[in-house]
């Protein structure tokens, strides 16, 4: 394992200790037959902050074209720093989220679907459970999400910081990820928002 980890660190961030690195790197190399409750902390449960990742129990949601605005779950996508309000900017900083479906309602949703004849639930939750699906981030239960989830990547909705109650979304945050739920994050963001290897010529 040592050599593994020497070899691996560099992909690590390097802000954290020696001791919480080698933690980070027994989990990945556990992924992921260990997507549980390791995904959470509870560390920063009363940091007055909006940090990337977190699940926040009610903001708005959109699903244009459908002109219906309406509140639930969400998950941060915009990174910590930008979101801070001590950053002061002349357009002030926008809270970048992405909605939280309960795999229950996603079943029942792709259920109701005309092309559900046939099609692998089994093979296709499980690929859900071990994060194969680009546009999705599952969430292993915790106490406040009351059950599996997932946030969807790909139906992303702002709105203005400034405008948001800090104070009540800390104090009825739904979960903050871990330094290893944090990672794999950032992985499936990166994975769907960017390829770098997308495979088309553009000059």
């Amino acid at each position: 394992m040592t050599d593994s980890f020497e070899d691996f660190k560099k992909y690590l961030p390097q802000y954290l200790s020696a001791t919480a690195q080698i933690n980070l790197f027994a989990e990945l190399e556990q992924f992921p037959s260990n997507i549980d409750s390791r995904f959470y902390t509870t560390k920063l449960r009363e940091e007055p902050n909006i940090f990337q990742g977190d699940g926040l129990h009610s903001l708005w949601i959109t699903d244009l074209p459908n002109d219906r605005i309406a509140k639930g779950r969400v998950m941060v996508v915009s990174n910590s720093c930008d979101i801070s309000l001590e950053n002061k900017r002349l357009l002030g900083p926008r809270l970048i989220y992405c909605p939280i479906i309960s795999i229950s309602k996603l079943t029942t949703v792709l259920k109701s679907s005309n092309t559900s004849e046939g099609f692998d639930f089994v093979g296709y939750f499980d690929n859900v459970r071990k994060q194969r699906i680009s546009s999705m981030f599952y969430l292993p239960n915790v106490d406040k999400l009351g059950g599996e989830a997932v946030a969807l990547l790909d139906r992303m909705n702002n709105c203005d910081a400034q405008a948001v109650d800090i104070d009540a979304m800390v104090n009825n945050r739904l979960f903050t990820l871990s330094d290893y739920g944090f990672y794999l994050f950032l992985f499936k963001l990166s994975i769907h928002l960017t390829r770098i290897r997308e495979r088309v010529e553009r000059n």
